[in-house]
């Protein structure tokens, strides 16, 4: 499989820049598929994030998933949230303040389950990389 990560960066800058600009207008779903902007905190710079990610609805909270796209590598905003759990999330107009937290052992395979549903090609990305691709809760806060 060719590299392609610098025409990934440029269309997550993309998507970053116009759900900021739309307040998220635009940017919060095409084809089908749901986006949300997730605020978070650098872990080494401390500078404020956002990371436009694909997500499913469950109940009052968001699963994300940390696929990198099946890279062996975590996504960066993953590292950045299991140092700094409390970000917010963007949903089309809606912003959010939630507590990150990866899914347990209990849960994980139902969440799975609901994002593949939703979003077929995350099985593959189980088949790219040898590590096991962390499910993301979202909570609103009590």
């Amino acid at each position: 499989m060719p590299n392609i990560r610098w025409l990934i960066a440029l269309i997550t800058r993309l998507h970053r820049f116009t759900f900021l600009a739309t307040d998220g207008r635009i940017g919060s779903s095409a084809f089908r598929m749901r986006f949300l902007l997730l605020g978070h905190v650098g872990r080494k710079s401390g500078l404020q994030r956002y990371t436009p990610l694909l997500c499913v609805e469950d109940e009052d909270r968001w699963i994300i998933v940390g696929s990198n796209g099946g890279d062996d590598r975590p996504p960066a905003w993953w590292l950045n949230v299991q140092t700094h759990p409390k970000a917010e999330v963007r949903y089309y107009r809606e912003r959010v303040p939630v507590t990150a937290r990866e899914a347990g052992e209990s849960e994980y395979e139902a969440l799975w389950a609901k994002l593949q549903q939703s979003y077929a090609f995350y099985d593959n990305y189980r088949t790219r990389t040898t590590r096991k691709i962390p499910v993301v809760v979202l909570e609103r806060p009590e």
